[in-house]
């Protein structure tokens, strides 16, 4: 679905993705994970568009998207939940949902059934619609971030650290709503600080290291690697 093919990205001179590749299969949770400044965000922000290669190519079910505008590409069907979350705080829930419709990829559900969708899934929304999202507590805010984000009507969403900043407790929801969305056919590629996190809930993996692809493995066979348990998980 999504591909990946030997990119280069720079900051201004600096080279800081050296001929990456990755792919992600449709209805597959692939995570990247890495140190802080690997590339991690870098990465994602070049499938979005935000950022363009200076080489390679990057393919969504098989057309170039690596020339596309960001709305262009939200409009296929490939959109970032980014890191920090990126709110408005002074606009409400309610508008931040009816933000993320804008460039929505025509097809699958309408837009009053990714409601019902979304206030099923997160029903804290539902009764916070009218609240500035700048009140909302930090687990929330991460809830509405995607929710704004499943609004585009997304085939793959690409979540960059959703765990930052939240409580133990809402660490686990934020498991049991990707799993959620995974079982719901979304296909997602995942860039997570929390490794084990990841790679429990990833079927592949591929580990990034100073803007280059290190390992590249099943996510289990990457969760047992000594290398991965060393630099990763503190074993």
């Amino acid at each position: 679905m999504l591909e990946v093919s030997d990119i280069v990205v720079r900051y201004g001179r600096r080279e800081v993705i050296h001929g990456l590749s990755l792919k992600v299969a449709e209805g597959d949770v692939v995570t990247l994970v890495g140190s802080n400044g690997a590339g991690k965000t870098t990465t994602l922000k070049t499938i979005s568009g935000m950022l363009k290669p200076v080489s390679g190519s990057i393919s969504f079910d098989g057309e170039r998207i690596d020339k596309m505008d960001p709305h262009e590409i939200i409009a296929h069907g490939v959109v970032q939940i980014p890191e920090g979350r990126l709110l408005f705080p002074d606009m409400t829930v309610g508008e931040h949902l009816e933000l993320g419709a804008v460039r929505a990829r025509s097809g699958g559900r309408s837009y009053g059934e990714r409601i019902d969708w979304i206030h099923e899934m997160f029903p804290i929304l539902l009764e916070r619609k009218e609240q500035k999202a700048g009140t909302l507590s930090g687990g929330q805010q991460q809830m509405l971030a995607i929710a704004r984000g499943l609004m585009a009507n997304p085939r793959c969403l690409m979540l960059d650290e959703p765990s930052l900043g939240l409580a133990p407790i809402m660490v686990d929801q934020l498991e049991d709503t990707i799993k959620s969305l995974n079982e719901a056919g979304m296909t997602i590629l995942l860039v997570e600080q929390r490794v084990d996190l990841a790679l429990r809930l990833a079927s592949r993996g591929y580990v990034l290291e100073t803007g280059s692809i290190a390992l590249e493995e099943d996510a289990k066979v990457l969760l047992a690697d000594p290398r991965v348990k060393t630099a990763y998980l503190g074993i």
